[in-house]
């Protein structure tokens, strides 16, 4: 039954959905904003008077026939791991021939890595 003295009664809910959308752009500008935070550290280096300092990094090439060279010279890919750890660089700078599959590659990677070698550079020809 309708009776006209009686109001309507409020909800006592409280709408969250403009809290919802407000929430929702504060995530959006967090997520565009973040990656363009730096955390930068600034240091002072200090300045020495020394000669140039030129570190010649080693070079490993393989041929089509798999078979490794390391500055010019032969080397089994069983001794490799012993003849890079005799290295006093650390960084080689390796020549494949276009043919020589990945697993290969990557055999020789996981060698050079256990023989401690810390910097590894794959030398390609410029061009399309």
């Amino acid at each position: 039954m309708y009776t006209p003295n009686r109001t309507p009664s409020v909800s006592p809910e409280i709408n969250i959905t403009p809290f919802v959308d407000v929430m929702l752009v504060l995530l959006a500008v967090t997520l565009i904003a973040a990656p363009t935070i730096k955390n930068t550290i600034t240091v002072n280096l200090p300045r020495a008077k020394a000669g140039a300092f030129h570190q010649t990094k080693a070079t490993l090439v393989i041929n089509k026939n798999r078979t490794l060279q390391l500055n010019g010279k032969a080397v089994s890919q069983q001794k490799l791991e012993q003849t890079l750890k005799t290295l006093t660089s650390k960084e080689i700078l390796i020549e494949a021939d276009r043919s020589i599959s990945y697993g290969t590659i990557a055999d020789i990677l996981a060698t050079a890595h256990r023989a401690g070698i810390s910097s590894l550079g794959l030398v390609t020809i410029h061009g399309h």
